[in-house]
């Protein structure tokens, strides 16, 4: 059982003198992370490609056993027809981001909430996306935010091909709880400014609960605090690690 909790990048101003120690050098903040949460979703590769030397870096950043996961370019995902997207897949996919190793967690492919579940061309976007890049194994995680998704087609396609639908704890968009694949994915999203931890402590062992459901039969989870009062994210991840 592996479960890692953390929040969404690592550059936050606000996280400074709140996660962070006064003072701390900027330039070793994702270290500073690597110590005291157990995974990151890296938000920068959906604006843009990022150097092969940089996702080096972040690797080499962090200990044994932490995991970043990589959200997906906005222009993979942000087309009419998802199908006809494998040249913006493929550089996505050989920008670098298999230099992060055994650090390498699930790609994070996000869908607008605009988009709405065509099946034909859903199931084409999906066989898109390879099992491995430069031999290193691949997993990928689907966040869908219209309600159109859910239909029992599109839990059978994921299925199909063991990738996870991500369960999103919104108030903005559906949460759809389905498991999928061989491990699961979940962006919290509720975590409030006047809470020390972002969420209380009721809230928190709710969350340690599904966590240990979610990671039955050997499967790995991954967590993260997103969005909310975002400057109260490391501590609820912190929370949530004390607690499992």
């Amino acid at each position: 059982m592996s479960i890692h909790v953390g929040v969404g990048g690592w550059n936050y101003e606000p996280w400074r003198g709140t996660f962070y120690p006064p003072k701390h050098p900027q330039k070793r903040e994702l270290e500073y992370a690597g110590q005291h949460l157990t995974g990151i979703e890296i938000n920068g590769t959906y604006y843009g490609s990022q150097k092969p030397e940089s996702f080096a870096s972040w690797a080499a950043a962090v200990p044994d056993g932490f995991k970043f996961s990589v959200k997906a370019s906005r222009f993979t995902t942000n087309r009419r027809v998802l199908a006809d997207g494998a040249p913006s897949i493929e550089k996505f996919l050989t920008q670098g981001l298999t230099r992060l190793g055994d650090r390498l967690g699930p790609i994070h492919w996000q869908f607008m909430a605009t988009k709405k579940f065509e099946r034909d061309d859903f199931a084409g976007f999906l066989d898109l996306l390879p099992d491995t890049q430069d031999g290193l194994p691949l997993r990928h995680a689907i966040e869908v935010r219209h309600e159109s998704f859910r239909d029992q087609a599109f839990i059978d396609l994921l299925r199909d091909r063991n990738m996870a639908l991500v369960y999103a704890d919104s108030d903005e968009f559906p949460c759809i709880d389905e498991q999928t694949a061989n491990f699961s994915y979940a962006r919290l999203q509720r975590s409030h400014e006047d809470v020390d931890t972002g969420y209380d402590s009721t809230a928190l062992d709710h969350w340690a609960s599904r966590a240990r459901d979610w990671a039955k039969g050997d499967r790995d989870v991954y967590i993260f605090f997103i969005a909310g009062a975002k400057v109260r994210n490391p501590a609820a991840a912190q929370a949530l690690i004390a607690r499992l």
